[in-house]
């Protein structure tokens, strides 16, 4: 209904509202592993779940799709220049080891522009069908 209510693309709402619900168990887990019992599971769990996610799902989802699916370059193009470039401000930011607030704002902010240019600035939009 939100996304409808928004006039998302069906990638655009994936890639946004349903991927952060789909998340939200995972971000409980990292929450409660970093702040509870202080261990670091959180960092390995948001590590790990991308993989799963990347590889497992899209698997499972295309193998047991009763119609055949079609999946078009731009949004696999989009989101793994951002996914690569959000790798690599992890790996800035926990040079160190350490996860400074500054730096959590940083990464927060990125999936706020994430966000912010998935629902404005597609000016690849037009091709987003390959016919």
């Amino acid at each position: 209904v939100i996304t409808e209510k928004l006039n998302l693309s069906d990638d655009v709402a994936g890639a946004t509202f349903l991927a952060a619900g789909g998340s939200a168990p995972e971000l409980a887990t990292s929450f409660v592993g970093t702040f509870i019992s202080h261990s670091d599971v959180g960092f390995g769990t948001i590590v790990g779940s991308a993989v799963f996610n990347i590889l497992f799902v899209i698997a499972a989802c295309a193998w047991f799709s009763s119609v055949e699916l079609v999946l078009t370059w731009w949004p696999l193009f989009r989101d793994t220049c951002y996914y690569s470039t959000s790798l690599g401000v992890l790996v800035f930011v926990f040079y160190d080891h350490v996860i400074e607030v500054w730096e959590a704002a940083i990464m927060f902010s990125l999936y706020i522009l994430y966000v912010v240019i998935m629902r404005y600035f597609n000016p690849f939009h037009i091709y987003k069908n390959d016919d």
